[in-house]
């Protein structure tokens, strides 16, 4: 039977109680199975085309482009017109900035962008050709969604991806290299755009998996998506079912990301968490917006135009105070059998989106 929220196949499955949870509908088990199997050989690729391993912890071990203070973009102090400063004065520190100005998300900007990650294309757009013409392609979609605010085309790449396969420490998860997250950051900063590290933790905890991204995330350009289809509980395996997070985990994100803006005087940072049906996300109602952090909300789902503004209707009912809302598209799976929403629709949804995704 069709799931009309997600436009999923819903099926029950046999699946142990986790956390005092029901069992939830199982997510198309085809896709999400091969979506799993994909990325563990895609990151595979992407280790070898980059040098180094794959392992849980690659991700730490190489070094991220700078640190705070590093460059202007990081909240350096920045030259003078000449390109040095006044003689016997001293340098003005600049305060950091989003990368197009500023130091707040909205109402100002309106984001959009692609997701993926490289050698693995059934994961999004991002994933495919060169990650320079995929930017440009960004600033180009950004554009058609601006509707009146200033574009900011958003790179979101997967940093923690679910795996099928346990891995040495029973994780669920692997890290994308260092090297690749610089390579991304680095073209994001060449189209003025942002940078999102997306996060599907498998079974590690999701707090971890975002601290070990603190070197980049100290970066005034650089924010968080978390994908929570895809946390896991114990005895749970990434495709097999939906995950699940809730209001009060999100905030303790919030909460860091908060005190690292705080601690390095950053502009407004971006936390995203996808949605794809209302069990997974629990207890909204406990999540609380945090100072310096723009906390999005994104719709989740594959199907028809109607199916997914079902969707949107469902998971935007009684939204918190302070949630800003986000809308995911996919490229090929929303056309099967229909059609893509165009940028015009998306933008007559109500609350407007103000980040748009392409997968």
């Amino acid at each position: 039977m069709a799931d009309k929220v997600s436009g999923r196949t819903d099926t029950e499955i046999p699946r142990g109680r986790t956390a005092g949870r029901d069992p939830v509908p199982a997510p198309d088990a085809s896709r999400r199975r091969m979506l799993a199997v994909t990325t563990a050989a895609g990151l595979g690729l992407l280790t070898a085309c980059a040098g180094t391993s794959s392992g849980a912890d690659s991700a730490s071990r190489a070094s991220p482009p700078g640190r705070p203070g590093s460059s202007p973009s990081a909240g350096s102090a920045s030259p003078g017109p000449s390109g040095s400063a006044s003689p016997g004065r001293p340098k003005k520190r600049r305060r950091p900035e989003l990368p197009r100005g500023g130091r707040e998300l909205f109402p100002r900007y309106r984001l959009a962008g692609f997701c993926g990650l490289p050698g693995a294309a059934a994961l999004g757009r991002l994933g495919t050709g060169d990650p320079g013409r995929r930017a440009a392609e960004a600033e180009k979609v950004a554009h058609s969604f601006a509707a009146g605010r200033e574009p900011l085309p958003v790179l979101e790449l997967l940093a923690t991806v679910a795996n099928s396969a346990a891995g040495p420490d029973g994780m669920y998860r692997s890290r994308t290299p260092a090297a690749t997250i610089r390579r991304f950051h680095r073209v994001a900063r060449e189209r003025r755009g942002l940078l999102l590290l997306n996060i599907q933790p498998g079974r590690a905890a999701v707090l971890d998996e975002v601290k070990a991204l603190r070197d980049w995330l100290v970066h005034p350009d650089v924010g968080v998506a978390l994908d929570p289809e895809w946390e896991m509980g114990s005895g749970e395996v990434p495709g097999d079912t939906y995950g699940h997070t809730d209001g009060h985990e999100l905030t303790k994100v919030a909460r860091y990301l908060s005190g690292l803006v705080e601690k390095h005087d950053l502009p407004q940072k971006p936390l995203v968490f996808h949605q794809v049906a209302t069990s997974v996300v629990g207890e909204q109602s406990a999540l609380h917006p945090q100072p310096g952090v723009a906390l999005i909300k994104s719709a989740d789902g594959i199907g028809s135009p109607g199916l997914k503004r079902g969707t949107w209707r469902k998971l935007v009912h009684d939204l918190p105070d302070g949630l800003h809302t986000g809308f995911k598209l996919f490229y090929e799976e929303d056309a099967e059998g229909s059609r893509l929403m165009t940028p015009k629709e998306v933008l007559a949804l109500r609350p407007q989106p103000e980040y748009v995704m392409y997968e």
